[in-house]
């Protein structure tokens, strides 16, 4: 395993996690956060925070096994070695992330936005919260929104990701999200 690390953690974005040990000759499992799951394997750049550091990391002879990965990381050869990197988190750069199409955005680029609610009942916008994260259901990707400064209230609200029903706007610049919602709701 390379021992590079990198001092700029805001630039990474977490995109799995090892979970566990997989057989006897260094293989790990993985839980992907990318769509489709083997996406994960196709970065070059990766990362994993062991105590508290983000250290390069190589996968070799990924593939996939069950709802998750497997994979062999690149210098380890056996069981109790991988199992230091159970629980660790994947990372990228940010900068290593494919460009998306206008109106679509990864979860981390949504996480701490504002969410601003107005709606027939209520049409005087109002500060609901931020994003904390996502869940995903499904159907539909779902936000969780909770407390901010200046929030209307101290609930936590799950509204549907679902841009032109719920979701009006995302405005990454102004950090807000604009959502027909009864803030009652």
């Amino acid at each position: 395993m390379a021992t590079l690390s990198t001092n700029n953690p805001e630039q990474l974005v977490v995109i799995g996690k090892i979970t566990t040990v997989y057989g006897v000759q260094g293989w790990v499992k993985i839980y992907s956060f990318t769509s489709p799951i083997d996406n994960l394997l196709s970065y070059r750049n990766c990362y994993v925070k062991r105590n508290g550091q983000w250290k390069a990391i190589a996968f070799e002879e990924g593939k996939r096994h069950g709802k998750g990965l497997v994979s062999r990381i690149v210098g380890v050869k056996d069981r109790e070695e991988a199992r230091l990197y159970s629980q660790c988190d994947i990372a990228v750069p940010a900068s290593d992330m494919a460009d998306l199409e206008e109106g679509d955005y990864y979860w981390h680029q949504l996480e701490g936005l504002k969410v601003i609610a107005s709606s027939s009942e209520h049409p005087q916008p109002q500060l609901l919260g931020q994003v904390d994260h996502l869940i995903e259901t499904g159907s539909n990707d779902v936000l969780v929104v909770r407390k901010c400064e200046g929030s209307i209230d101290k609930r936590e609200r799950l509204i549907p990701y679902v841009p032109g029903e719920f979701v009006q706007a995302v405005d990454l610049a102004a950090g807000e999200i604009r959502v027909d919602w009864d803030p009652d709701f």
